[in-house]
């Protein structure tokens, strides 16, 4: 009991692995005086420095890397009081098993025993200086702004909300592959490509897909649309013709999944992330619907540049016309709905929202086509009878004094 209590405290604790990386740049600290002492000054000088120079060095050095750990465990905790108060108290222990933010931290008192323990064996009156040491001190330093570089890039991923779902998601695999061991069954039957992990669809590499199918004489219809989740396992493609021809495996690489939607490909998630600025712009008690304008700003001039443009059919042909690739697209009521459904619930009760809604919307019909009326015609019935206001409130007609151009003239 008492030795798996041990082992637990080791593997869950912030401590270990950091105690570890100190000792061990003690040890080599240690080792590195030791051959100084006992080869003599076989590092040239020119790649150390000067005794002053090589004091001002490592000193600057100390002083930093006392400065980095004070940053590194403050940037620790901010996330850990992120990940509490926006999302679950529960995540907060896979934070602190974060095994590369204790490497981290670890290398930086590595590098702060090296360099101290180096610092003592430098004498400026009688030019002595540790080359070896020096030389491993300045390796440990520069290693640990990489380090940092690194770690700052760690933070902002685990900052995000996918990141801290994928951590306790990726705990939830593991234990089930432990606890339920697989058959080796699939639960897809032919004719269909089974993805092999889970995630967003992110990219979709057309090209190649339709020269896959091309190669094996079929037509590859895929099932979930750019920005859908896959869970793993689960149909990817649909097979039209001859399936024996198809390499599984290949093909299902061929759909590119990520941990949360991306903008570059996928103009859904540009919108949804907007309607999520602007739903949170309206939540209570900290009501911001200026803030929602804002977005539905955007939103507006996005369905703008969108309405008079065709849309793509989802179907891809090779060089002889014959239909390869078949995937779903959003239409433009998709594209409507999307962007004016859950503003116009969430702002319900701002008078800002249904007016700047009901402007947008008029303003859309003027310039889309009859075939995309009917879209921007349910969502006006949807809405209150308000005053259409550019601003929300503050351009409306009732608001603001025209005057007449012939009068002036």
């Amino acid at each position: 009991m008492r030795r798996f209590r041990l082992i637990r405290a080791i593997r869950t604790g912030l401590w270990f692995t950091p105690l570890v990386c100190v000792l061990g740049g003690l040890v080599l600290a240690i080792c590195t005086t030791l051959i100084d002492r006992h080869w003599g000054a076989f590092v040239p000088r020119g790649l150390t420095g000067t005794p002053r120079d090589v004091q001002q060095v490592l000193g600057t050095t100390a002083s930093s890397i006392v400065t980095l750990m004070g940053l590194v465990l403050t940037m620790t905790l901010v996330v850990v009081q992120l990940a509490m108060g926006q999302f679950s108290s529960r995540i907060v222990r896979p934070l602190l098993e974060n095994h590369p933010s204790q490497i981290v931290i670890g290398l930086f008192g590595a590098t702060l025993v090296q360099a101290v323990i180096t610092l003592r064996g430098v004498d400026v009156v009688q030019g002595q200086v540790p080359g070896l040491s020096v030389l491993v001190s300045y390796a440990l330093f520069l290693t640990s702004l990489v380090m940092l570089v690194f770690y700052t890039h760690k933070i902002g991923i685990t900052l995000r909300s996918s990141s801290l779902i994928d951590t306790a998601g990726d705990r939830g695999i593991k234990l089930v592959d432990e606890l339920f061991p697989t058959s080796g069954a699939t639960s897809t039957e032919d004719p269909v490509i089974a993805s092999r992990t889970a995630g967003v669809v992110v990219r979709l590499l057309r090209e190649r897909i339709v020269d896959a199918a091309r190669k094996a004489d079929c037509t590859l219809e895929l099932i979930p649309m750019m920005g859908d989740f896959v869970p793993h396992d689960s149909p990817l493609f649909r097979i039209h013709g001859d399936e024996s021809r198809v390499d599984r495996k290949k093909v299902a690489e061929l759909v590119i999944l990520g941990d949360e939607r991306a903008l570059k490909e996928d103009l859904g998630a540009a919108m949804r992330a907007l309607v999520d600025i602007a739903d949170r712009g309206l939540q209570q008690p900290f009501s911001d619907p200026t803030t929602a304008v804002q977005s539905i700003h955007r939103l507006h001039d996005l369905l703008r540049r969108l309405a008079g443009r065709p849309f793509p059919d989802g179907i891809h042909r090779d060089e002889d016309g014959v239909i390869r690739f078949v995937e779903p697209v959003r239409t433009w009521d998709g594209y409507v709905r999307l962007a004016f459904d859950e503003i116009r619930v969430a702002g319900a009760n701002s008078p800002q929202i249904p007016r700047r809604l009901r402007a947008a919307l008029d303003d859309l019909k003027r310039v889309a086509p009859p075939e995309r009326q009917a879209a921007l015609d349910h969502q006006l019935r949807l809405l209150d009878e308000a005053t259409p206001d550019v601003q929300g409130i503050g351009s409306s007609d009732e608001m603001v004094e025209r005057a007449s151009v012939m009068s002036t003239s």
